[in-house]
């Protein structure tokens, strides 16, 4: 494992994904965050990676806005990511495909 040397990286940090590593199914996965976000900022995590998805799949920004709902700045911001991040959306897409695939 490659060491988090960025913004986002302290405690408070550290204790949310332990919990959320914590989760064991679907369900406890819509509790959990329902009781931690706000609609609005789960409709947005959600977006965001469905958006990354699209994106990878070479759909266009004109269908990711149609089928999402996501404004240019939000796909933008996610290409980006997608593009000069840390890989986290292609490692879990790849997960779910291998999961997919059993």
């Amino acid at each position: 494992m490659r060491e988090k040397t960025d913004k986002v990286k302290d405690a408070n940090t550290d204790f949310l994904f332990n919990a959320v590593l914590q989760l064991r199914d679907l369900d406890e996965c819509y509790d959990f965050f329902e009781d931690l976000c706000t609609v609005t900022e789960l409709k947005a995590l959600s977006q965001r990676i469905v958006v990354a998805k699209m994106l990878r799949e070479n759909r266009v920004y004109s269908e990711i806005v149609e089928a999402t709902g996501a404004s240019t700045a939000t796909i933008s911001r996610v290409n980006r990511s997608l593009r000069y991040g840390n890989d986290g959306y292609d490692e879990i897409f790849k997960r779910l495909s291998e999961k997919e695939e059993k």
